[in-house]
């Protein structure tokens, strides 16, 4: 398993990890594979999606506090509430295939930290295994 570090600049950001994890399959090695990415923290989470439109981060960050609003009246008193929602709906982990040392994804799409609780020095881990 191999952790890359990712600082955060704001408290909602969506930080294009696409690169580094490319550079850590390739030096794995592992040709035909799969790359497992999990993020241990409760108000930091990954997504994959595009990459060449850079309004489709803001419209993801838009939406997703229109869905969990900081100032909502919640229970967890500790002001994050909202990003633990949000964590909730993107998800702490993800896949991606490799296929001839390369992550197989779309056109368009690249690996994203999904900060909510920001800015903050987040950790990803990694596992590329052979399949």
């Amino acid at each position: 398993m191999v952790q890359i570090e990712v600082q955060t600049r704001n408290r909602e950001e969506l930080v294009d990890i696409t690169g580094e994890v490319q550079k850590v399959v390739s030096e794995s090695g592992v040709k035909e594979g799969i790359c497992y990415l999990f993020v241990p923290h409760t108000t930091a989470g990954i997504t994959i999606n595009e990459t060449w439109d850079p309004s489709v981060r803001r419209d993801i960050a838009d939406t997703l506090r229109k869905v969990a609003p900081r100032d909502a009246p919640y229970h967890h008193t500790e002001g994050n509430a909202d990003a633990h929602i949000k964590v909730t709906m993107t998800g702490c982990s993800a896949f991606v295939f490799v296929s001839g040392g390369k992550l197989v994804l779309g056109t368009w799409q690249g690996i994203y930290l999904a900060e909510f609780d920001g800015p903050r020095r987040r950790r990803v881990l990694i596992k590329v295994r052979e399949i």
